[in-house]
Parts: C-alpha cells; structure tokens; sequence
C-alpha cells in the first residue's frame, strides 16, 4: 500500500477510535472519522497477539493491505479507516478475506455508490 494511504500515527488511530463511528461483522470491525485534511483515504490495520504469531499477524496486514489496494477506487475519499482483525479472520482464504472485508466496508457505508 503506497505512503498516501497508510495510517500511522498512535495520535492519528485514537482520534478514529475515539471520535470515529464502527461497523464490524464476524471476521473484522471497520472504524471510520472523516478528515478533511486528505485528498483520498487512510486505512491502518490492527491486529492482536491473540490471532497468533508475528508471521500470522503480518500476513493479515499484508492480506487486508492488498485487498484494500485492489478496491482503492472503490473506498470513499477523505475518511481514516481501521481495520481490527478477529480471530476467525485466521482460517480464511484470499477470496473469502476480500468478500468479508467488503462486506464490512458496505456496512460502515465506506464504498462508494455504483
């Protein structure tokens, strides 16, 4: 995922959690706050120690990074985005991971209308 559109800041990720709103389903919660500062959007992504080792954690990070850089032209500009990754988010498949992480996104309202 290119620097635009990385989240990074501990500051910028406690405003999200803090003012921003929440949706989730099984395998992620998705918090969003809309930022007018930035042109596109900012996704960072959090995964516990409770999904396994760092070799797990990362590949979800890499996992939902690709997804959200295949789908970037679909997302909603100007919003910061978190991604928390659920346990049961551990067994799935490439395709799988993207239809859930959508369907998530739809729910926040963060994909934009066809």
């Amino acid at each position: 995922m290119q620097q635009q559109y990385r989240l990074t800041k501990k500051e910028d990720f406690n405003k999200v959690y803090r003012f921003g709103k929440s949706a989730a389903n099984m395998q992620y919660v998705i918090y969003y706050k809309p930022n007018n500062q930035v042109d596109q959007f900012r996704v960072g992504v959090s995964a516990s120690k409770k999904m396994g080792g760092a070799v797990v954690r990362n590949r979800l990070r890499r996992v939902i990074k690709e997804i959200i850089r295949h789908h970037a032209d679909e997302i909603v500009t100007k919003h910061d985005l978190i991604v928390i990754v659920r346990k049961p988010a551990v067994d799935l498949d490439y395709h799988a991971a993207e239809a859930s992480l959508l369907h998530a996104l739809k729910r926040a309202n963060m994909l934009k209308k066809k």
